[in-house]
């Protein structure tokens, strides 16, 4: 039994024969505790009303009256004070009553056999057609004394509706059976489609097309598998475009440092020549040194969420410092700076926030036009504070505002490589403020700009 299905069929089968087995074992409780004494009651009033319908009679023929009385539903035995019996009725499975309870009966007393019958099953207990299983109850007819003992004809009371129950019965049963064995094939087919589908993934194809369109937790669970598909796929984008990035932004400066380090080994160079080329080979080393800082960053903010060291300190000093630090490159760009700054305090890890403006700032200078302008300006919102950082440059896609944030991502590839980006700037800034509980978005308009919009919560 090692398929979800087999398991299912066969739980559910069992939890519907033991749910049998036990309703039949509480109405068998019902039955001995209560059933039982109403049943020898009701029993005992219609003999005693026969008996005393015969005391009240004078000229009767007894036999006609009591074959009478079987004939409409019920086995009887009738004992003379003699002790000879006669039987009225279908005939008993078991004829066995001992002597001293026809004579306690013969004597004036009731006998209660249906209410001391032993405890057995009701399905024995009720329907058992023995003597002893019925009520007694003495009368004087033509001055002789009598014990009349009599139970109802089951078989003929419930001949055809015992026969109904019983097909009634089998047919639940077996229909029961084939609904359990219809639903669970149901409810089972759409988990053979995901676990097909994981096989896919595990062989790489993440075009995953599940017909399912159940609006239960199965279906749930499948458009959440086919989410999930696509994340992977997008994932496995994100690694072949990360492995061709990471090849070009190292090899790229390292067969720069190379080349120019084999011109330096030459005699024919001029020393400014040689100044230029040790210079290239200076950039090309800090670029180099800038992209491994970058992914250690990354490495240590995915992997260590109590990185973050949260304390007091002024947001607005903070800006201004990265906005002065930047000041040479504004300048040599001729672009218009201006800034509307007011003083809000916030508490949360400057070193690593500092990292967040100071790529902003970069991206806003680096990708700006020649006498273009940047506003940076903060908004106290209460509980949150905004930092907005808007630019006059080129500007983004809508496709590229939705992942300038992925790890590598460069919208303008040739442009970046131009200037010696790495694609990791933005992904760091994204995961900083995630980490401080704040949001990051962008709004753009291709070649008019860009804003970059920081929301933080103040404590």
């Amino acid at each position: 039994m090692k398929s979800l299905y087999s398991k299912f069929t066969i739980t559910t089968i069992v939890i519907m024969l033991g749910s049998a087995m036990l309703a039949f074992a509480l109405s068998n409780m019902y039955y001995q505790r209560t059933l039982k004494a109403e049943t020898d009651e009701k029993n005992m009033a219609f003999a005693k009303e026969m008996t005393d319908y015969l005391t009240s009679q004078e000229k009767l023929d007894l036999a006609r009256y009591f074959e009478h009385i079987a004939s409409i539903g019920y086995q009887l035995y009738v004992v003379d004070e003699t002790g000879e019996g006669t039987f009225y009725g279908s005939s008993f499975r078991d004829k066995a009553l001992s002597t001293s309870v026809q004579q306690k009966v013969l004597n004036g007393e009731a006998y209660h056999g249906m209410a001391l019958f032993p405890r057995e099953f009701f399905v024995t207990g009720f329907f058992a057609n023995e003597l002893k299983n019925t009520v007694g109850v003495p009368f004087q007819y033509d001055n002789k004394s009598y014990a009349l003992f009599m139970r109802p004809n089951i078989k003929l009371l419930f001949n055809e509706i015992h026969l109904l129950f019983g097909w009634l019965l089998m047919l639940t049963i077996l229909f029961s059976i084939a609904f359990v064995i219809v639903n669970t094939h149901f409810l089972v087919r759409p988990i053979s489609k995901l676990t097909s589908a994981t096989k896919q993934l595990e062989k790489g194809d993440f075009l995953i097309s599940l017909d399912i369109k159940r609006k239960d937790e199965i279906g749930t669970l499948a458009n959440r598998f086919t989410e999930m598909a696509s994340k992977l796929e997008q994932l496995d984008d994100m690694r072949k475009e990360f492995i061709s990035n990471i090849s070009h932004d190292i090899q790229s400066p390292l067969s720069t440092i190379r080349g120019y380090i084999n011109l330096l080994q030459g005699n024919s160079l001029t020393s400014e020549e040689k100044q230029e080329y040790i210079d290239i080979v200076n950039r090309e080393i800090h670029r180099l040194s800038l992209l491994t800082k970058q992914l250690l960053l990354l490495a240590s903010l995915d992997q260590r969420t109590d990185l973050v060291d949260k304390a007091d300190f002024c947001l607005t000093q903070q800006l201004k410092d990265v906005i002065r630090q930047h000041q040479w490159a504004i300048s040599e760009k001729n672009i218009m700076m201006s800034y509307s700054l007011k003083d809000v305090d916030i508490k949360g890890d400057a070193q690593l926030l500092y990292a967040v403006w100071d790529n902003l700032l970069t991206n806003a200078v680096k990708y700006n036009k020649e006498d273009g302008s940047i506003v940076v300006s903060v908004i106290d919102e209460g509980k949150n504070v905004k930092v907005m950082i808007e630019d006059t440059g080129i500007g983004l896609s809508a496709y590229e505002q939705t992942r300038i944030f992925d790890r590598f991502y460069r919208a303008d590839v040739a442009r970046t490589r131009e200037v010696a980006g790495t694609g990791l700037g933005l992904s760091i800034v994204h995961t900083i403020v995630k980490l401080h509980g704040g949001e990051v978005y962008v709004s753009s308009v291709e070649g008019e700009g860009s804003t970059f919009t920081v929301s933080l919560p103040k404590l």
